[in-house]
């Protein structure tokens, strides 16, 4: 007997599954979605969407009451981090994070909470939440518990996200530390610095939301219904914790950068110094022969000492003591 097709969906649907009161996956066709919903049988629905398109939104807006507003949201992108109710329904938007290429690729999930239903919405730089219904599949005993936790399992994959790159940059933070102390100015080392200032606070504007949205979403009043149960309130806590501790540690690392660029400042400042001082000296050693000189380079005809044959003799090793002594004096003083 040949096995039965796997339902084909919209390119931009990355996953249509249902999970039953057992915590076992089946897949689902975008179209039967309703259908199962009034079933009424036991278990929930995880849409997953990557950039869907507005018909796809559409249908989903009619086949699970989702309020137009919300889907406005979630097609539009570019919200700030936050969690609304809509009658029955929660919708939240959060950012993530990734390194592309040395740098932090930004981009947004947009949750749907029901009921019996999750759908989440990705966009831009987003990884898949592939890992994230693997994991929870192996524990079917956590599905048993609805839609929420399979939420609380997509928030801990993207603050558990947040963690490679902060760790990321105070690991060259360090490096550069090493750089600001070395004898050589170097203009990278200030860029480099400000680039991951910079980035940090790009972080900080995402990450930092996330601990009112979380907040919300344990003392909200879904969270004493049929949304968010007592048993999930305690995972969205301890992903509360995980952001409190990221967004203390962006904190910190902001306030050493920021600290690292005014060392690199004042060291640049304190060489620039010792320069000056070191040519100062040196115009000093050169000034007493300078004047001496050109006090012998007049065109006078009557100079008594040009005479004794021990005038030059003696003229140069009077030159040469003072600028012995100016050199003693100036090495004393450490500007040489």
């Amino acid at each position: 007997m040949n096995p039965q097709a796997a339902p084909v969906n919209p390119t931009c649907v990355v996953n249509c599954v249902w999970y039953d009161g057992q915590g076992h996956r089946h897949d689902l066709p975008l179209e039967r979605l309703s259908d199962r919903l009034e079933e009424g049988a036991p278990g929930f629905a995880w849409v997953g969407l990557y950039e869907p398109t507005d018909d796809v939104l559409a249908r989903l807006q009619e086949e699970l009451g989702l309020h137009p507003l919300a889907v406005e949201d979630a097609r539009n992108a570019h919200q700030r981090p936050k969690v609304e109710a809509y009658g029955d329904t929660l919708f939240l938007a959060v950012h993530t994070a990734q390194m592309v290429d040395g740098r932090i690729r930004y981009g947004e999930t947009h949750a749907f909470l029901g009921a019996r239903f999750l759908l989440t919405v990705r966009h831009g730089a987003s990884l898949s939440y592939a890992a994230v219904r693997a994991r929870m599949e192996r524990e079917p005993e956590l599905l048993r518990l609805g839609p929420a936790m399979a939420l609380y399992a997509a928030l801990d994959f993207v603050v558990d996200n947040y963690l490679p790159i902060v760790d990321e940059h105070r690991d060259t933070l360090q490096a550069l530390e090493r750089d600001i102390f070395s004898d050589t100015y170097r203009r990278a080392i200030v860029v480099r610095l400000y680039d991951l200032k910079r980035d940090l606070t790009s972080m900080r504007v995402a990450v930092s939301p996330l601990q009112d949205v979380l907040a919300q979403l344990m003392r909200s009043q879904a969270a004493q219904g049929q949304l968010i149960r007592e048993e999930v309130r305690v995972y969205l806590r301890d992903v509360h914790d995980h952001v409190l501790r990221i967004n203390d540690a962006i904190d910190t690392l902001r306030d050493m950068l920021g600290t690292a660029l005014s060392v690199n400042l004042s060291l640049v400042t304190l060489a620039q110094g010792e320069t000056v001082k070191r040519l100062g000296a040196w115009a000093a050693l050169l000034a007493a022969p300078t004047l001496v000189t050109s006090w012998y380079g007049m065109n006078f005809a009557h100079m008594p000492e040009l005479e004794p044959r021990w005038a030059y003799p003696l003229l140069v090793a009077g030159l040469a003591v003072a600028c012995f002594g100016l050199y003693r004096l100036f090495k004393r003083a450490r500007w040489l």
